[in-house]
Formats: structure tokens, C-alpha cells, sequence
């Protein structure tokens, strides 16, 4: 099994129990929906959290460098593959970036973690992070990525790297090709044609011909039934 299916599990196992990178208070979850934006649906965005995504968009944390680090890293964890695009082709960059602002406790272990990359990898490589060829970067990665594994001094960084790991995997499925991935495809009208002749034959039954014309078909399930003046169901034309 690959990183890409490790993650997908990982992620729609998250979905499952709940688990999010979300920051809501106590008293947001429990707080009505949003009031009804003009143009908008209910639970839609308010003026204030409208302001509060602009000034966080607006304001930086990462530098251009430690972007950088991220998209390597980034790749790694999630890289393209023949069917869909890698993390950073999807901005995941952008999203830990706005995520640093809105979640500001991730802030110190993040420019931690990538100062720890570039003092790990002069310690052991005389360079920095960014300028190891890829098998030496990936000497490093596979010192923090597996926690089980991990030697006791090298605790920092595998914290550090299962942060960047959750963060890649939260902001790559939350994109459309991330999605799509998964194979989510949301609140959809679906049809059903009822039990499948063998499964009915399996077990004794059949639905009986005459009433073949008045079933319900899928290409008319808008339509209303007719019925005459003693109840029984009138065959359509």
C-alpha cells in the first residue's frame, strides 16, 4: 500500500470519528447557524467571519524559505501520481500558510520544526535543507516519519513532521481532486429500482407481471401517480 492510500484511509478514518483542524470555541458549537447572507444559504458566512478570513489572508507568517522546506515536504507525503495532482499542485502551501494565522499555537512548532530541518540536515550533510540532493533529504525524512521507529533525541522532529503530515493530508482532502480521490461525492439523488430480480428469485419471490406496466420506472419518478375512483393505481400511457 502507498503514502497516497496510507493517508486516504488515515483521513476518511479522521472523517469518521470526527476529527478536524478545526478552531471553534465551546461556545461557537454550540451557536445557531449563521443568519441568511443576501445571495447566500443559511449557515452561510457572516460579515465578521468574512473580515476575519480577509485580515488572515492578507497577513504573513511562512517566509518565501520556509515555504520552500513545506513544498518538499509537502511532496513527499502526498505526491502525484497518474491519476491526481501532488499536494502543492492542489496549494496546500497556501492552506498550511493560512492555517499557521488562524490556528496561531501551530506558529512556534512549525518555524521550529523547519529551523530543526536545516540544523539536522548542516549537522549531518554541511548544508542546508533545501540544498541536499533528494536521496540525503530523504535520509532525513525517514529519521521523523516513522513515529514507532524514531530514535528518543529525534522526538521533536517527528512531532513536528506528523504536524506538517496532518496538516498536508487535512488541506489536500478538502480539495476538489482530493474528493475526488476519495471517491466522495456528497448529498446526491440516487434511484433505486428496487430488490434485483435474483436476489427476489433467491428467496421465493417475484414481482408479478401484470403490475410491470405501473411500477415505478427511475425516468418518471417525478411524475404523480393516478388513481381512479376505487384506489387502484391507473397504468400509465
Amino acid at each position: 500500500m502507498n503514502r497516497r492510500e496510507n493517508l486516504k484511509l488515515l483521513f476518511t478514518g479522521a472523517l469518521a470519528s470526527g476529527f478536524l483542524l478545526t478552531n471553534c470555541t465551546p461556545e461557537e458549537k454550540q451557536a445557531a447557524l449563521s443568519p441568511v447572507n443576501p445571495g447566500g444559504t443559511a449557515g452561510g458566512r457572516t460579515d465578521d467571519e468574512i473580515n476575519i478570513d480577509q485580515r488572515l489572508l492578507s497577513d504573513v507568517f511562512l517566509t518565501e524559505e520556509e515555504k520552500k522546506k513545506l513544498a518538499v515536504l509537502a511532496d513527499i507525503i502526498i505526491p502525484a501520481d497518474a491519476e491526481s495532482p501532488s499536494a502543492t499542485d492542489v496549494g496546500v502551501v497556501d492552506f498550511i500558510e493560512f492555517m499557521m494565522k488562524d490556528y496561531p499555537a501551530y506558529q512556534i512548532p512549525m518555524r521550529g520544526g523547519l529551523l530543526w530541518l536545516d540544523h539536522y540536515s548542516r549537522d549531518h550533510f554541511d548544508k542546508a535543507f533545501l540544498d541536499l540532493n533528494e536521496t540525503d533529504k530523504m535520509k532525513i525524512i525517514d529519521e521523523i516519519a516513522w513515529p514507532d521507529k524514531a530514535k528518543p533525541e529525534h522526538i521533536g522532529g517527528v512531532m513536528f513532521f506528523n504536524m506538517v503530515r496532518n496538516l498536508t493530508a487535512t488541506g489536500y482532502f478538502t480539495t476538489e481532486p482530493g474528493f475526488k480521490y476519495l471517491g466522495y461525492v456528497g448529498n446526491r439523488p440516487n434511484v433505486w429500482d428496487g430488490v434485483p430480480d435474483h436476489i427476489m428469485k433467491a428467496h421465493g419471490f417475484e414481482l408479478p407481471e401484470k403490475y410491470i406496466d405501473i411500477y415505478l420506472k427511475p425516468d418518471e419518478r417525478g411524475q404523480l401517480a393516478e388513481w381512479d375512483a376505487e384506489g387502484n393505481i391507473l397504468r400509465k400511457a
